[in-house]
This record gives C-alpha cells, structure tokens and sequence, in this order.
C-alpha cells in the first residue's frame, strides 16, 4: 500500500522556540557588533568632532546633539530588535539586545545630564525660582 506523507506544518514564527544554537549565534553577534557601534560612534564619532571643532562651542554643541541623536537612533533599534526576537521566541537574543539597549540608555542619560549641566541659562543663579 502507499503511504502519505503527512503534510508539513507551515507554523507561525512564534509557534515554536528558536534553536538554541541559532539563538545563540546571533545574540553574541549582534551584541558585539552594537556594542562595538557604540563604543567606536563615542571614539570616533563624538570624540573627533570634538577634536576636530578645536575649542569652537557651537561645533562642539553640533557634535554632541548629533551623538544624542544617534545613541537615540542605536536604542530604539536595539528595543524594535529585541520585540522582533521576543516575538520569534529567541530569549538569548532578547537578553543581549535588552543589555545593550541598557548601555545605550545610560549613555544616553548621561550625555544628556552632561548637556543639561553645561547649557545653563545666561545670568541664572543656582536654585533660584526662574532656572
């Protein structure tokens, strides 16, 4: 007699978990590659604009609006990825992307705080009611 092949189950992504192998690879990369952006956009990127403004305040303030805008940019990336690898059920994945958006956000916070605390108003006292 002939036997049927059972059809193949054509499933969502989410149905079932990602291999464990494929998980892993590509959390390990793609935390390397987005943590290695960051570090080199930091050197590179701020820091020789910086370099390159030479003491000039409105090049220096350009250079460090576009670093919060970029380290803006890598965090939303990083949060979209890590709700795409939710959503294909690679928890290794998330893990790594959810570290590194951690990364980007205190860096984030930080330029920002340092921002904040270097662009005072002019002829505002400290802790007084108008600052």
């Amino acid at each position: 007699m002939t036997d049927t092949l059972p059809t193949p189950r054509r499933g969502r992504p989410w149905s079932r978990r990602t291999r464990p192998g494929a998980d892993l690879a590509l959390a390990i990369s793609l935390f390397l590659l987005e943590t290695g952006w960051l570090v080199l956009d930091w050197m590179y990127g701020y820091g020789l604009d910086v370099w390159a403004a030479q003491g000039d305040r409105a090049d220096i303030d350009a250079a460090a609006l576009a670093h919060m805008g970029r380290l803006r940019t890598l965090l939303i990336a990083t949060l979209v990825l890590a709700v795409l690898a939710a959503v294909f059920r690679a928890r290794r994945t998330v893990i790594a992307h959810l570290l590194v958006a951690l990364l980007a956000g205190g860096s984030l916070m930080a330029a920002q705080h340092d921002w904040d605390r270097g662009h005072t108003p002019p002829g505002c006292v400290r802790y007084s009611a108008n600052c």
